[in-house]
């Protein structure tokens, strides 16, 4: 990829206030062309504190679900110019400093999608995961090694790298609108036969940090069990989905509706 190729950040907010700005001050700036927040129908000042930091914002006329913001964000940088997006979360859980690791894989032409994972060094107990989600991400994981004939150390990360043509390619608009979402356009990636690296990341859990709760992790385990058993069937041909086939036409086609979200004015 070409050396002077436009990366840009998109971070999907929701009731990010308290942590916004101190994952914004830590991005590298020298790497990063542009930063795009979507804000998901917030109720504290993260649209006030995005605005003091001159981002370029985008708000959802309503809280429509993780899944959903990730498709606006997506959207958005593709039509901005992105040729590697990056979604750092703006509840400050993933070290924001990672970014030129993150995309390094991509922009030497040896990945076109790179995770961040937590598990890769096994200390994420230590860096204080909950024993249960440790537990359960390495089971799911191992299914999904299983699933998408692969060898990574997590799935479940929500710092992620793409180069452009990966979404262009992957029909993420008719993923979930929530958290499953994640796991959808990585099994998209999968079937299209594009190219996964991962890095090891390290972790931050405090009460800020955005983190489900017990019964909402099951919730997602459960769906991705269902997602698992359909990519399965999509592979073996024995039961086609459309959301695992890939498209052919430019990016627009992509966009989510434009009742959805709408830029913000300074």
């Amino acid at each position: 990829m070409k050396s002077d190729a436009k990366v840009i950040v998109v971070m999907p907010a929701y009731n990010a206030g308290r942590t916004l700005r101190m994952t914004y001050e830590e991005l590298p700036k020298d790497a990063v062309s542009m930063v795009i927040l979507v804000d998901d129908g917030s109720t504290d000042a993260t649209l006030e504190i995005a605005r003091q930091l001159g981002l370029e914002i985008f708000v959802h006329n309503r809280n429509y679900g993780y899944g959903a913001n990730q498709k606006t964000c997506y959207a958005e940088a593709l039509r901005a110019g992105a040729d590697v997006v990056v979604m750092v979360h703006p509840d400050y859980q993933y070290d924001p400093r990672l970014v030129p690791q993150i995309i390094e894989p991509i922009l030497r032409g040896e990945a076109d999608v790179v995770l961040g994972s937590r598990l890769k060094t096994g200390s994420a107990l230590r860096q204080g995961m909950p024993w249960w989600k440790y537990v359960s991400n390495r089971f799911l994981t191992a299914l999904e090694n299983r699933a998408f004939r692969l060898r990574l150390s997590e799935f479940h990360t929500g710092y992620r790298a793409f180069r452009r043509e990966v979404l262009e390619r992957v029909n993420f608009v008719l993923n979930s609108d929530g958290f499953v979402f994640d796991q959808e356009i990585i099994a998209q990636v999968v079937a299209a036969r594009f190219r996964i690296a991962e890095i090891a990341v390290p972790t931050r859990y405090f009460p800020e940090a955005s983190s489900a709760s017990f019964w909402a992790s099951i919730t997602y385990g459960l769906s991705i069990l269902v997602l698992l058993a359909r990519y399965v069937l999509h592979r073996r041909e024995l039961l086609r989905t459309r959301r695992f086939d890939s498209l052919r036409g430019r990016y627009t086609r992509l966009a989510p509706p434009e009742r959805v979200a709408a830029r913000a004015r300074s």
